[in-house]
């Protein structure tokens, strides 16, 4: 009997074979896009490389890691959005979805109204949200100024950039807001009949009711903007330039971050180091702390919803 299970019969290696090989665009598609370009990435980080030269340094480039200044500054600046702006799109965008499917009338107006800022370009609607919140000629400040109040210097102050940047944010939440809506509308009506014969007012049926069976979707939204945010480049990059009204041309002292690095985000010092410094291997020490940080945030925030699901 033992002779008869130490060799597995052929029909298994068959089947096993043919996995292999349904399985092997995947297989292909990953060792490519992921596992050649993340084990590169940990090879150039041992070294010295500017695009032309490689010199094996050891852990110097970690050692630097510790005394880069900016880092910190960079690190602080992500966590900021990660912890205040990825609440509050993810918070608005749940009280918008709920919003719009209980009006009775007008809800494909207010639907298209709250979805179009999505389909602006990013780099254009940046542009159209740094002038409008323009301290002298924008828009948001004169109405703020017939009501007797003094608008903030949005862009160009340390204290509210990252709030206008979030304001950004919530402006272009549309296809967010879409999901949850879809989520919303597939919840059973019944649950909502039975907990309002139980007695359950509103905030009980959406606290015993509709978090419990949006769960799964709420956390897609959490983990994919937390990644979002700690990816993100393109808006506060555009919005410094935009407004501190310099550029970032040959030749040219630009620093990114303006006003006073409070919008220096960990992207943007790794693209700087990359791309303008040249310190290739340095740039790879950032690339996958970045990436490390990634992992941590989604695992916590895994685990807490299998908690989460277990309690319920």
């Amino acid at each position: 009997m033992s002779a008869v299970h130490a060799a597995p019969p052929r029909w298994r290696r068959g089947e096993g074979l043919r996995a292999l090989l349904w399985l092997s665009p995947w297989i292909a598609g990953v060792s490519i896009f992921f596992v050649y370009p993340l084990l590169s990435t940990v090879y150039f980080s041992f070294h010295r490389y500017d695009m032309y030269t490689l010199e094996f340094i050891g852990l110097d480039n970690y050692r630097y890691l510790l005394k880069d200044a900016r880092v910190g500054t960079s690190a602080r600046n992500t966590l900021w959005l990660v912890l205040i702006m990825v609440p509050a799109t993810v918070l608005f965008s749940l009280v918008l979805a709920q919003l719009v499917i209980r009006l009775k009338a007008g809800v494909g107006l207010l639907r298209t109204i709250f979805y179009l800022p999505s389909l602006v370009p990013m780099t254009a609607g940046t542009i159209t949200f740094v002038f409008l919140l323009n301290p002298g000629t924008g828009p948001v400040n004169q109405v703020l100024a017939w009501f007797g109040a003094q608008g903030p210097d949005w862009f160009g102050d340390p204290a509210w950039s990252k709030p206008s940047l979030t304001m950004l944010s919530l402006w272009g939440c549309g296809q967010l807001m879409v999901i949850f809506m879809a989520a919303l509308l597939d919840v059973p009506k019944h649950l909502y009949e039975a907990a309002a014969i139980d007695g359950a007012g509103p905030w009980r049926q959406f606290r015993s009711v509709t978090l419990p069976m949006i769960a799964p979707v709420l956390m897609f939204a959490l983990v994919t903007n937390v990644i979002y945010a700690l990816q993100y480049f393109s808006q506060a990059m555009v919005a410094s330039r935009v407004a501190s009204g310099e550029t970032d041309s040959a030749g040219s002292s630009f620093s990114p971050g303006y006003p006073d690095e409070s919008l220096l985000t960990l992207p943007q010092w790794l693209f700087h180091v990359g791309f303008r410094d040249y310190t290739m291997g340095y740039a790879c020490v950032l690339a996958l702390l970045l990436f490390g940080t990634s992992m941590i945030f989604t695992l916590i925030l895994l685990r807490q919803f299998r908690r989460a699901e277990e309690v319920s």
